[in-house]
């Protein structure tokens, strides 16, 4: 006998107009705007920046992949300008960063209080946010990544800040924003029109698009922000499928660069090796995965710590400054 499941039909909705935003488009920074950005400094930047600007020059990837507080903090408008620039060329989110960036493109603000809306019942039930389900349905039906999905429905329909959406902006560059989804994990799911299937598909359709950028990686350069569980995790599967191909066709991936920005601080511990497992850093997947095990055979890792707006914001500047000086 199947088991008993939740009702759907007995949720109440209400619109996004009623939900008190807790970000706006006032605090999206301006990538052209020197004035705003933080001071903030570190000696590896320049090193990660020239890391970018030689793998942009050989034609290998520059995988930037994010959690969802870099849309929140307002960075949506960098990242914008590096997929313009063409110093990334593949861009990737959790689920969670994808609500972010759809919610700001269509309303203008996102964000809501945690504590106040789930003690109320209302938790992510926002009517015009389960638009995205609409949006991956239509696009996993095409055969369309959850990304691509994402970025054409923002695009093609109009949405008033759509210029302030990452994902419109690969849509609208042709280059892959792919978005990793956790079921379950995003208040989109608690959606009526929610369709787990076409979720699953899109996003796995993602994950084999995110996999052949991987395969790109020899002399090219990972970038983490602050995606603490699906970046790492996500990363290191790929990699593994496209080292076993790439070991068919008697290549490696191995010379690379990676690189982790993140608030957690790991004092002067040393990065380029994994903790023991009787330390709690250990359970920290950026360190173990992105900065030591998978650059064990040739690649070079580094890890800042600091908020996004700062460290996003100098790596920015310092990449333009060192295209600008060629």
């Amino acid at each position: 006998m199947p088991f008993e499941q939740f009702d759907r039909s007995k949720l109440r909705l209400l619109p996004l107009a009623e939900r008190k935003h807790d970000m706006t488009l006032a605090e999206i920074m301006d990538p052209y705007n020197e004035g705003e950005i933080p001071a903030f400094d570190h000696p590896d930047l320049d090193a990660i920046a020239g890391a970018v600007i030689a793998a942009h020059k050989r034609g290998s990837a520059v995988i930037l992949m994010y959690g969802a507080h870099v849309i929140k903090k307002g960075l949506s408008a960098y990242l914008i300008r590096l997929m313009e620039q063409g110093l990334v060329t593949h861009f990737a989110a959790n689920g969670a960063g994808a609500v972010h960036d759809f919610e700001l493109a269509l309303a203008g603000a996102t964000t809501e209080s945690v504590a106040k809306y789930i003690s109320e019942g209302q938790f992510g039930l926002w009517n015009e946010t389960g638009l995205l389900n609409e949006a991956v349905s239509e696009g996993a039906g095409a055969g369309l990544g959850f990304g691509e999905s994402a970025g054409k429905y923002i695009y093609e329909h109009g949405f008033p800040y759509a210029d302030k959406s990452v994902l419109a902006a690969g849509y609208r560059l042709h280059v892959p924003v792919t978005v990793h989804v956790g079921i379950g994990s995003d208040i989109v799911h608690e959606h009526p029109n929610c369709d787990g299937a076409a979720i699953g598909k899109a996003s796995y359709t993602d994950f084999l698009i995110y996999a052949q950028s991987v395969t790109n990686l020899e002399g090219g350069v990972f970038l983490n922000f602050g995606s603490a569980v699906t970046g790492p995790e996500v990363y290191l599967k790929a990699l593994a499928m496209a080292r076993n191909a790439a070991k068919r066709e008697n290549r490696k991936i191995a010379d690379f660069t990676t690189a982790v920005f993140d608030v957690q601080p790991l004092g002067d511990e040393d990065i380029s090796h994994e903790p023991e497992k009787s330390n709690p850093r250990y359970y920290f997947r950026p360190w173990k995965t992105i900065l030591a095990r998978t650059v064990a055979d040739g690649g070079r890792s580094f890890f800042i710590e600091g908020d996004h707006r700062a460290t996003l914001c100098n790596l920015t500047r310092k990449m333009l400054l060192k295209v600008d000086q060629k």
